[in-house]
């Protein structure tokens, strides 16, 4: 049956992501939880920053992947680091 699904289209769904160990950069926390798609790692990750008082949270996935966990986390990390330095804590409004 799995010849069938990979034939018309059929995938299964990704594997769930595992964060890594958080970077601390400009006053934000930085998680990079890339996941398994396909042959390759997805890019993705949170930002946290606690603004007055309350922790906020902005999760992203980009259209970046690679061939390795490593190689994803580190550049989720890079990403959110430009991330944070174009929008700041406005990445939260």
């Amino acid at each position: 049956m799995s010849f069938w699904k990979t034939l018309f289209g059929g995938s299964s769904a990704p594997a769930a992501p595992k964060e890594s160990a958080p970077v601390e950069y400009k006053g934000f926390t930085i998680r990079a939880a890339p996941f398994k798609d396909g042959d390759k790692y997805q890019v993705a990750g949170t930002i946290e920053k606690e603004v007055a008082g309350v922790r906020k949270e902005h999760r992203f996935i980009r259209a970046d992947s690679h061939v390795s966990l490593d190689e994803a986390a580190n550049f989720t990390v890079t990403k959110a680091r430009q991330m944070i330095d174009l929008m700041g804590e406005r990445m939260f409004e």
